[in-house]
């Protein structure tokens, strides 16, 4: 996440978490602290995983205090170890503490992410597909976690309702068939945009094929009906199955051939990973 995409979209976002967290002041640490006092405390990795959201947990401190400096040791994307220390947060210690949970919240949940998505990604190595997550993200937190899925080695399906076009079973139900809901979605939509949708069984498959649809979402698909709506869409439109997709069932997909496997469970199911600030202490 470069600097500039930060600022727009994600600053806003952080001095929310922030106002969350402290709504006039940190009474715990202004009891403690009654002045401004330089000091350091560690980031250290307290389970194996993929770290992500370095810049983000740097940027919480950076809103309070302009002048807070982090000496880190790995990057995103890194594979961190139990015990390792990844960082040094160097500042005021009133800032120090008063970030501390905001800046962990976002770094544990990035990291969570990443960890996981990494290992199901690593299951689809040697394949041509590719994993995808989708929208069920936490509010106000999409930008976060869909930067952490791409960091463990996953792409990012599209961010939000106005990014693509995908006519789920609601909206062929508006639209009274499989046919009318492309029709019409191509009459709607610039011809820059791929229409995508979404079948549960193979007469529908047919439908979206004959119709023209561009992507074909196999959704919650026997696996012997999955392999033949592949046969029947047969590369005229490109493939993606969903449906409760996750580290412990994905191999039943990764023979298919499809283009893409989507997960919900990337962004709405995957653990955190836990990190600590530690060993704070005054320095001169």
């Amino acid at each position: 996440m470069n600097k500039i995409t930060m600022q727009m979209n994600a600053d806003s976002l952080i001095h929310q978490a922030l106002a969350e967290d402290i709504t006039s002041e940190d009474i715990s640490t202004n009891a403690v602290m009654r002045e401004a006092k330089q000091g350091e405390v560690e980031l250290i990795c307290k389970e194996d995983g993929i770290i992500a959201g370095l810049p983000i947990f740097q940027r919480v401190f950076e809103l309070l205090d302009a002048e807070t400096r982090i000496d880190f040791f790995c990057q995103d994307g890194d594979a961190v170890k139990s015990g390792q220390k990844m960082a040094v947060v160097h500042g005021d210690i009133r800032v120090l503490l008063s970030g501390e949970r905001t800046a962990l919240n976002y770094l544990q949940r990035m990291s969570g992410i990443a960890t996981y998505t990494k290992s199901i990604a690593s299951l689809l190595e040697g394949t041509r597909t590719k994993l995808l997550d989708t929208r069920k993200t936490t509010p106000n937190n999409r930008i976060f976690e869909k930067y952490a899925v791409k960091v463990g080695g996953g792409y990012n399906h599209r961010y939000n309702l106005s990014d693509g076009v995908l006519l789920k079973d609601n909206h062929i139900g508006a639209a009274g068939s499989v046919t009318k809901a492309i029709t019409m979605a191509k009459e709607y939509c610039p011809f820059v945009r791929k229409i995508e949708i979404e079948v549960e069984n193979l007469d529908m498959v047919r439908e979206a094929v004959d119709a023209g649809a561009d992507i074909i979402m196999l959704d919650n698909m026997s696996t012997d009906d999955m392999k033949e709506a592949i046969h029947i869409i047969d590369g005229r439109a490109e493939t993606e199955c969903s449906g409760n997709v996750t580290r412990e069932n994905v191999a039943r997909l990764t023979d298919l051939g499809v283009d893409y496997i989507s997960s919900g469970a990337l962004t709405h199911s995957a653990p955190i990973l836990d990190i600590s600030l530690k060993n704070l202490h005054a320095v001169e």
